[in-house]
């Protein structure tokens, strides 16, 4: 049995690739990661994953690292190839962006074409190695996804392609660093949709209708409601199943630290409602703006004064968070977060409630 571990971009095609190997491959991670550090972090991320999975596995099983629409610094190259080397597992790379030129010239398992989407250079990679879609239910999806990536404005489904384009980049329901096997399916479920509307006549004007409905069946849960308070219930939901890793202490008030949820006034008060353990919910952006919420628990607009400079009124407030230092690793968000708010409130003892 092979096991798929596939790093992509975070863009139209990153995710296109994904949604052709998920629909292939059923033992299958997905990983995504924008340029910069974060792509050694999700590397590191997947590597430590294939380790786990050998111990409980063995190595009866082939374990593959499937990079797509990412290009490779030679230092990161280099080193990927070591550790998979070390762990025995494969490595191919599909994409097509020139600056990794160069790398790819240097590794046999880096495949570069410039003249193809990533999208199209992995389900031609598919087609090749594993006869994928012999009934070419992907192929038209995949050229308008290919058409507006390279820009082919000539091409029958380049409109089609930037309704897609901004699909995707508009998804922004749920914070892929927070929760991101729940933002992938959300982006890979509308790639699905894009594809049944793809070959029909203007179906650009058809897929850029369907938006709304379809980010709103993604959320339904029971019953119909508007998609403001359908995502709060479903992000509400996810948040109080993963309270235990989010969970922050002010004072010995206990907190839910959320990253870049947006929507406080909802989110906040649905899970704090849902919640009535905690006392108080904060979430914090990528520059360090933060909004608190309360429940008559405790007076935020306190805590925001003492940790953030801030205000506001006892139940709503907002700061921010002096030399904040931002990751895509929630883990040391939460971390910073943690240990600013103990240093802020190390040398005294004002009560905030």
């Amino acid at each position: 049995m092979q096991r798929v571990y596939h790093l992509s971009h975070i863009d139209l095609d990153g995710y296109g690739c994904q949604y052709l190997t998920t629909r292939y491959f059923d033992a299958i991670e997905c990983y995504n990661a924008n340029y910069g550090p974060e792509v050694k972090a999700r590397l590191e991320e997947i590597v430590k994953k294939i380790e786990q999975d050998k111990y409980l596995h063995g190595d009866a099983e082939e374990y593959l690292i499937l990079v797509t629409d990412l290009n490779l610094t030679t230092k990161e190259a280099n080193w990927i190839e070591r550790e998979a080397i070390r762990i025995g597992a494969k490595l191919q790379l599909l994409d097509h962006h020139g600056t990794g030129a160069q790398v790819a010239e240097r590794f046999a398992w880096y495949l570069l074409d410039t003249k193809r989407s990533a999208t199209r250079i992995t389900y031609d990679w598919l087609q090749e190695h594993y006869g994928f879609d012999q009934e070419k239910k992907y192929a038209d999806i995949v050229k308008a996804i290919n058409a507006i990536d390279i820009w082919l404005s000539d091409d029958e489904y380049f409109e089609f392609g930037k309704v897609c384009l901004g699909m995707i980049s508009g998804a922004r329901e749920i914070n892929r660093i927070l929760f991101p096997a729940e933002d992938r399916a959300l982006k890979l479920s509308l790639i699905e949709k894009a594809r049944t509307l793809v070959t029909k006549k203007e179906g650009n004007i058809l897929l850029d209708d369907a938006l709304h409905p379809s980010k709103k069946a993604f959320f339904i849960a029971e019953k119909n409601d508007t998609k403001d308070n359908l995502v709060a219930a479903y992000v509400t939901k996810l948040l109080s199943q993963d309270k235990a890793r989010l969970t922050i202490d002010y004072r010995g008030y206990k907190g839910l630290l959320g990253y870049n949820v947006g929507s406080s006034s909802l989110i906040g008060n649905a899970f704090l409602l849902a919640n009535p353990d905690y006392d108080f919910y904060m979430d914090v952006n990528y520059r360090g703006h933060f909004s608190l919420r309360s429940n008559d628990k405790l007076d935020v607009s306190k805590m925001a004064a003492e940790i953030g400079k801030g205000g506001g009124h006892p139940n709503a407030s907002g700061g921010k968070i002096e030399n904040y230092k931002d990751s895509f690793v929630y883990a040391d968000v939460r971390s910073f977060i943690q240990n600013y708010i103990d240093e802020k409130t190390a040398s005294g003892d004002r009560s905030a409630s």
